[in-house]
């Protein structure tokens, strides 16, 4: 009697199993997954990484592996052994494309603009001379034509009027930002510049590159050592240490921001640039599996709302972002009022820009 117990007991237990399975496989749910790899810029690697961000990609069937390199370096990888590569800029991205043969072109999937984070002494005495308006809060613009004419004639903050009652506020005035050969920020930073310096006009021949290029190189030369991503200045600035303007994205803010984490953001000031460039994130797909990750990175839902949490704007509808950053308008400028985009120069030229302004031969 035992003996037929325990064979019944087998035969429903299989036939649980299988049943499982079955209804498994008939609501789509399969732990199969297909590992796409991908290079992108080091802004987007704690996105990537973020174990909600693993699990809408696993929602679809797609295990996301990538490493990071810097958006203008990557035109020198061997893109043979990627599905995509996701620069943070579209100049980049333009030259990747030429090694992609996966039909349909580049996605952008979303974009943050350029910002300078100011702490608020160093932005209050920007505003009482006229290179900034701050009209309340913690947010402001930079008059990017004044900010360039102080460039020009190696303004200290000693010769500022206010600047006597900040100890901290020494040397030689001037924005952090990262090195323009290599990074997207650092590149994007120079293009903005190069445009306002050149009448408003985007920097297109050799004329121009040697007309703007005395300017581009102060702005780089003061600087010194630059780093190659814009975290490690960001944290720089937000430990108190390091110079008091540093050239960050927007989506560096806000993401902080969305998160709950505002108490790591101190006495920082966001300064908008009256005349700036955004840094559109764009997938370049070497293959049908890295088309789809940029597919899903523009249209599906869960992917555009984490996508917001780590700071980036959605392309298209702004529903999500609004929402998001609602709370925090002392900080962000949500409809980016008052706000010029500059084009960027072409691949070719702004690398161009970039060496002259490192003084590279």
């Amino acid at each position: 009697m035992r003996r037929i117990f325990s064979v019944a007991l087998a035969v429903l237990l299989v036939v649980g199993i299988v049943a499982a399975v079955l209804a498994g496989r008939d609501k789509g749910q399969s732990t199969a997954t297909t590992t796409v790899r991908g290079v992108i810029g080091s802004e987007k690697a704690e996105f990537f990484a973020d174990p909600d961000v693993v699990k809408a990609f696993a929602d679809h069937g797609l295990t996301v592996q990538t490493e990071t390199s810097g958006s203008w370096a990557m035109d020198s990888l061997d893109s043979s052994g990627y599905d995509f590569a996701f620069p943070s800029s579209s100049a980049p991205a333009d030259e990747l494309r030429s090694k992609s043969k996966t039909p349909g072109g580049a996605l952008r999937p979303f974009y943050s603009p350029l910002v300078v984070a100011a702490h608020r002494d160093a932005a209050e005495v920007l505003a009482a001379n006229g290179l900034a308006t701050l009209p309340g809060g913690q947010s402001g613009t930079l008059r990017m034509n004044a900010y360039l004419t102080a460039m020009r004639k190696n303004t200290t903050w000693q010769q500022l009027k206010g600047s006597a009652a900040h100890a901290e506020l020494t040397g030689t005035l001037f924005i952090t930002s990262t090195d323009p050969l290599s990074s997207n920020s650092g590149a994007l930073y120079l293009a903005a510049a190069s445009y306002v310096a050149n009448g408003g006009e985007v920097v297109a021949a050799s004329r121009g590159v040697a007309a703007t290029a005395p300017l581009l190189h102060k702005l780089i030369a003061v600087q010194g050592a630059q780093q190659s991503s814009s975290d490690a200045p960001f944290r720089d600035f937000l430990s108190g240490v390091g110079n008091p303007l540093v050239l960050v994205y927007e989506s560096q803010v806000a993401s902080l921001l969305v998160r709950h984490q505002a108490g790591e953001l101190g006495d920082l000031v966001v300064l908008y640039p009256d005349t700036t460039v955004s840094s559109d994130h764009t997938v370049v797909p070497f293959t049908e599996n890295g088309k789809r990750v940029g597919e899903l990175l523009r249209d599906d839902s869960r992917l555009r709302q984490l996508a917001v949490r780590f700071g980036f704007r959605p392309q298209g509808d702004t529903k999500e972002f609004n929402a998001a950053v609602a709370p925090y308008t002392a900080y962000l400028n949500q409809k980016l009022t008052g706000v010029r985009q500059a084009p960027v120069p072409t691949s070719a030229v702004m690398r161009e820009i970039a060496r002259l302004a490192r003084d590279e031969k």
